[in-house]
């Protein structure tokens, strides 16, 4: 399994890795003031950072502290108009920052400015105000990710796009998103119904049958046709659609290929005019053949000494002959020419391609990735790994994924994909989808729009921040997927911040379930409940209980199975279920006062 969406930067030993957070969770809320809500302190203002802030303020009683810079973003929402937040301005992340937002004695840190080294510097910085603070930094290089978390003590070192970007991959080639796990010893993938044994099912995650409005956990699992199921030998959907998308390369006509390659390189006017003198070539070479009764390897013979080299003179031969020889002779003396100019054009033309960037041959079968930041980066190279080709495009040559693409071979154009024309250039017309990820919504939806007059039906996947808008963009104009980053990723940078063990994501269409695992209070309101009352359709779900003192847990227990304190559970769940769920795991009931009020 190669855990696509997978949370990163997860220890390799999983369960001593529960155990410490366990441990340093109840420490903090032992050493927290009775009655005091935790304080997490947030530092970085894009559409990341906003959504982490409305996750904890939405979903969690949490004391929450932003540090933002002086100069607010152009795009993207103001966190300043989230309510019940603290809001310190400051450029720089250093110690009288930090102490200005009183990180001294706070739960948990999150760095998620969009810069590996200045998150680094900030990480240092908070240590020497507070060695204890849970620390989850926000970073794209992989490398320095795995060094990082061995400076720190509690440390958890996430990158969004590495996350969100399995789901663009999937929604490309038209799948379920990639997700697959492993937990207690089992390994679990997201799958179509129909693609699965029944006995492999763990649990029904949505009904996606209605266009652009699935419905998650129903209530009646057997009406899901998206799963969760256990891994037992079938290979992901991917993988599958990839293979498919490679085959039908292969598959490609040779003459067909060489065909369009002339058409994309040579001029028209020059096109017509070869096409117009062979034309006339092979008709009168034809009425030669026939005037002479040449077999049809003689008639080719004779038209073509005749067209390139001129016809000897013969007066004995009949007017019409004579007329023909002629004919072919003029048309000889144009052709060499024309076709000395095809191959020159087409050689200027390649170079001028190469230099400026666009592709060199015309492509068919691909996937053209528009945005080559740190998500499209992760897509490109994801796509690479799968065998697919690519063509990418970017407003700036030095994007983050330029290096890349020049490292993999993928053609990179040099453009503003909102333009029609640097589209047709990507050959979107024959492409197998486009996804969109730049930055800018607007720019977003213009080349996600162009490429559907180019080709209707083309698959367009859209990256925009804004789930409302994207969910009604996409019923609006019936563009297939439309995709959030933060929204995929905030969850999980939520999850880590709060030491909470999220085991996995799963993105299905704007929503996001959660799998996680928890340990029951004794005493809360979950001890002694059934699974059927610890459940609520369309937010949580149990999939798998562990009883106190059981190393192994029992997957998918009976509605009537009754929970224990000590017992661990494994749920998948919306965000707001799963804080539905670890409330009435930790609370305990309220004990009526005396006079019964």
């Amino acid at each position: 399994m190669n855990g696509l969406a997978t949370i990163p930067g997860m220890s390799l030993d999983p369960w001593r890795n529960r155990a410490r957070r366990a441990v340093v969770s109840r420490l903090r809320e032992g050493l927290r003031a009775n009655g005091d809500a935790p304080h997490y302190v947030i530092c970085g203002s894009d559409p990341l950072a906003y959504r982490v802030v409305m996750e904890l303020s939405q979903s969690y009683e949490a004391r929450i502290t932003v540090i933002v810079p002086s100069r607010r973003r152009p795009e993207g929402p103001d966190i300043a108009d989230v309510k019940g937040i603290h809001l310190i301005r400051a450029d720089r992340l250093d110690e009288d920052t930090f102490r200005r937002a009183g990180l001294a004695g706070a739960d948990g840190l999150a760095l998620l400015h969009q810069n590996d080294v200045g998150n680094i510097h900030a990480a240092l910085c908070a240590q020497d105000v507070e060695p204890s603070v849970r620390l989850v930094i926000r970073m794209f290089t992989p490398r320095l990710a795995e060094g990082v978390k061995r400076l720190f003590v509690d440390c958890e070192v996430m990158s969004d796009s590495a996350m969100a970007a399995p789901a663009f991959v999937a929604a490309a080639l038209g799948e379920p998103a990639p997700t697959d796990f492993q937990h207690a010893g089992r390994n679990f993938y997201v799958a179509r119904r129909s693609e699965v044994r029944p006995d492999s099912v763990v649990c029904g995650l949505a009904d996606t049958r209605e266009r652009n409005n699935p419905r998650v956990l129903p209530a009646d699992q057997s009406r899901a046709d998206l799963v969760l199921a256990e891994v037992r030998g079938q290979q992901a959907g991917t993988v599958i659609a990839a293979r498919r998308i490679v085959q039908k390369r292969r598959r490609r006509r040779p003459f067909a290929v060489l065909f369009r390659g002339l058409r994309w390189f040579v001029s028209r006017k020059l096109g017509i005019a070869t096409i117009a003198v062979l034309l006339v070539s092979t008709t009168f070479g034809a009425l030669l053949a026939r005037s002479q009764g040449l077999s049809p390897w003689q008639a080719l013979y004779s038209t073509l000494l005749t067209t390139i080299t001129g016809s000897d003179v013969d007066l004995e031969e009949s007017l019409g002959v004579q007329l023909i020889q002629i004919v072919l002779t003029l048309a000889g003396l144009a052709l060499v020419p024309l076709i000395t100019a095809v191959v020159v054009d087409a050689i200027v033309n390649a170079r001028l391609a190469l230099n400026a960037g666009r592709l060199r041959m015309p492509r068919e079968n691909h996937i053209v990735v528009v945005g080559v930041g740190n998500v499209g980066t992760r897509i490109i190279r994801q796509l690479y790994e799968l065998g697919i080709e690519v063509v990418a495009i970017d407003k700036d040559p030095a994007a983050r994924g330029a290096p890349v693409a020049r490292q993999l071979g993928i053609p990179l154009i040099i453009g503003d994909a909102s333009q029609e024309a640097v589209l047709r250039a990507a050959s979107v017309g024959t492409c197998q989808a486009l996804v969109v990820v730049s930055t800018d919504d607007v720019s977003n939806l213009q080349a996600a729009l162009n490429g559907r007059s180019i080709r209707p039906d083309v698959r367009v996947v859209m990256r925009l921040f804004d789930g409302d808008l994207a969910y009604r963009i996409q019923k609006a104009f019936n563009i297939g997927t439309s995709r959030s980053v933060s929204y995929l990723a905030a969850p999980a940078f939520v999850a880590a911040l709060m030491n909470r063990d999220v085991i996995a994501t799963i993105p299905v269409d704007r929503h996001v379930l959660l799998v996680s695992e928890m340990v029951v209070a004794r005493g809360s309101l979950l001890d002694g409940v059934t699974v059927e009352e610890a459940s609520r359709p369309g937010e949580v779900r149990v999939i798998a209980l562990a009883k106190f003192g059981e190393p192994r847990p029992i997957w998918t227990p009976s509605g009537a199975f009754r929970v224990g304190g000590g017992d661990r559970l494994t749920v998948v769940a919306r965000r707001s279920g799963l804080g539905w769920m670890l409330k009435r795991a930790m609370e305990q009931p309220t004990e009526p006062s005396p006079d019964g009020s």
